[in-house]
């Protein structure tokens, strides 16, 4: 089969290699889509993501696809099955899953970042992170299940009430898949800061109260135009110390500041504890994407949440690294790779 081989920074190889057959309780699936998230351009600039990857390795988390086969012992799926999968594969054994957060998961397995993954013709995976998808959503939609799982972690999180005002830092794909969310939590009023135009137009059309270039425009500006007093939590969905301050800054008292954003693992920031303390402001953030696959399923499967005008480009697996190396697409939206 074709597969796109991850031997280390900034080297990205589309190669044949063996095809590959489930064993017990596993089911192969043959990809029919893969989306390109941010923790796999920080593994092929050298970074750490969620979890160490060891080349050489197929990256790629984010997919869907077509049962193929299924190993001994598999039930829940058969062959011909629509499904997307969850990559991290928890053991359920170890003391964080014992306690409910498996998440923290000691011998976690990541599909695509400690084993392979989906930018390839075909997966296996185990029986239990494979999910079925409605008929009527498409294999592209359906690969955006992962990253809205874990919007949905960093949303419980949050703790967004209805009526409140919010503000989200970034408007690329996480950026607007929490704005959906906070729409559907009830939020009265929502700011969206973003130096894009495009991507403040974009925001826009899914439902942003408010959109501003923080370059130009003056938050408490454009607060006290529209008589807003405070803002009860801002979501940083950009993975840099500079919007992480931002989105500190900007939280009301007693709000709540969630770092969603991934940095580079060397990343440090200045907090100064005495703001804090004063204003009482709680700063959170939010790892991967523990037993929320199925309600993203379910806001996808019901169209709660738009994800076809996130997706910009549609790129073969030969292609990829036009992705990577030549960062070609970066910055238009979200990126699905097809075998």
């Amino acid at each position: 089969m074709k597969a796109a081989v991850f031997y280390g920074k900034e080297d990205i190889r589309v190669e044949t290699i063996a095809d590959i057959t489930p064993k017990a309780g596993e089911v192969l699936i043959q990809i029919k889509a893969c989306g390109v998230c941010g923790t796999d351009m920080h593994i092929y600039d050298g970074a750490e993501g969620a979890a160490k990857t060891t080349p050489p390795t197929i990256l790629g988390h984010e997919f869907s696809g077509i049962v193929q086969a299924v190993g001994d012992g598999v039930h829940r799926v058969k062959a011909g099955d629509r499904v997307c999968v969850d990559p991290n594969d928890m053991c359920g054994e170890c003391w964080y899953c014992k306690q409910g957060a498996g998440h923290f998961c000691e011998n976690m397995i990541g599909i695509g970042t400690t084993i392979n993954g989906g930018f390839a013709e075909f997966c296996v995976v185990r029986e239990k992170q494979v999910y079925t998808i409605p008929d009527a959503l498409s294999f592209e939609e359906a690969a955006m299940a992962e990253p809205i799982a874990c919007c949905l972690h960093g949303m419980d999180l949050t703790g967004i009430r209805p009526g409140e005002t919010v503000l989200i830092v970034g408007g690329g794909t996480i950026g607007l898949i929490m704005l959906q969310l906070v729409k559907l939590s009830g939020a009265a009023m929502v700011i969206l800061a973003e130096p894009i135009a495009a991507k403040r137009e974009k925001a826009m059309m899914l439902g942003a109260d408010i959109v501003l270039d923080p370059a130009t425009e003056n938050l408490e500006d454009v607060m006290a135009k529209h008589s807003i007093y405070a803002i009860n939590a801002a979501i940083e969905c950009v993975g840099n110390v500079s919007t992480m301050r931002y989105a500190i800054d900007h939280t009301g008292k007693g709000g709540t500041a969630m770092l969603f954003g991934l940095t580079a693992p060397e990343a440090r920031m200045d907090i100064l504890p005495f703001d804090l303390f004063k204003n009482e402001i709680t700063v959170k953030a939010s790892f991967i994407n523990p037993y929320t696959q199925t309600r993203a399923i379910a806001l996808l499967g019901r169209h709660k949440i738009d994800v076809k005008s996130l997706i910009t480009d549609i790129v073969p697996l030969d292609d990829i690294n036009d992705i990577f190396a030549k960062k070609r697409y970066q910055g238009h939206g979200k990126i699905i790779v097809k075998p």
